[in-house]
């Protein structure tokens, strides 16, 4: 090899065709990382809403040099544009952008709802729009880490057919793995990843304010290596990773648990009920509970429901209506 020869320089990614210009109506948590991953595929951001100091800091951090401008001037600069705002305010949203011209011809128009598929786009499709629905399927929390995340990150992905290879291709520029989701199962999938991701967040944060009463100084770092090994293994194995007292059957354990609850943190009572109660009934169908054992645990968890269960509450009874 010829020493003086000039060393060969990767290609500059934004010399790739077919790059694109992208703008992103919504700067919360979630719009913005998604343009910063796009302008690593070579694509080039050039406008953003938002209207909060929280989403114009994360614009300002994820996306500098971008300008803040009304949603319909991010329309007009875009050739590709992302409506990352909350599901609720999607349907507005799209009427709005359509009802005053702001939607042009062949500009691809991206939410990344996960209730939603490109229906909800009807409106801006009869005005000419290519529809996508591009779902990511992780929590964000507003900072540039959100970019690196989305490196194998599932995208629920739905278009119309003849634009589901655009749609792909997009994903897979972000980082991210696409996974089709019909039109008609977008709620039930949403519903599914929030019955996971959220309320996983909500039995944690519990779990961390009842060892702190109990005296744990580091309840995270307690709970840290026993919940990743429990989630590790229900990916795994699912129903098969059961443990603990309910699906044992001991009954008076849970009692316990009831009884203690109550006297510390009545909020969770319902909760810890209503779990347990599905639980059980997983951990019977799957033969992980012996039926023998199951009568005296159901029967703990229905006297519990409402909390009249006779050992505890108020004077005869009634303070103990309430969980």
């Amino acid at each position: 090899m010829n020493a003086s020869a000039p060393q060969q320089q990767p290609p500059d990614p934004r010399d790739r065709p077919a790059r694109l210009t992208v703008g992103v109506v919504g700067a919360g948590r979630v719009g913005p990382a998604l343009a910063a991953a796009l302008r690593l595929a070579g694509h080039r951001p050039v406008a953003v809403s938002g209207v909060s100091d929280a989403s114009r800091r994360r614009a300002a951090e994820l996306l500098p040099d971008v300008p803040l401008v009304p949603p319909a001037e991010v329309l007009a600069r875009a050739e590709l544009v992302l409506l990352t705002v909350p599901d609720d305010a999607l349907p507005a949203l799209v009427e709005g952008l359509v009802g005053t011209g702001a939607v042009r011809p062949g500009q691809l128009l991206v939410h990344t709802s996960g209730r939603y598929g490109t229906a909800v786009l009807d409106p801006a499709t009869r005005a000419g729009a290519l529809p996508l629905a591009l779902h990511p399927a992780m929590t964000f929390t507003g900072t540039a880490v959100d970019v690196q995340r989305l490196a194998g990150c599932s995208f629920g992905v739905t278009a119309p057919e003849e634009l589901r290879l655009a749609a792909e291709a997009l994903v897979i520029e972000m980082g991210g793995e696409p996974e089709w989701i019909a039109e008609q199962a977008r709620p039930l999938y949403h519903a599914a990843l929030a019955l996971g991701a959220n309320h996983l967040v909500t039995l944690v944060a519990q779990s961390m304010e009842l060892l702190r009463e109990a005296g744990v100084a580091a309840p995270d770092r307690m709970l840290g290596p026993l919940l990743g090994a429990a989630l590790d293994n229900a990916l795994r194995s699912g129903d098969a990773a059961l443990t603990g007292p309910v699906a044992r059957g001991d009954a008076g354990t849970v009692a316990a648990h009831v009884a203690e609850l109550r006297k510390h943190a009545p909020g969770t009572v319902a909760g810890y009920l209503a779990m347990a109660r599905t639980t059980a009934d997983r951990a019977l169908a799957h033969g992980l509970l012996k039926p023998e054992l199951a009568e005296d645990l159901l029967g703990v968890l229905a006297d519990g429901r409402d909390g009249r269960d006779g050992r505890e509450g108020g004077r005869d009874g009634q303070e103990g209506d309430r969980p």
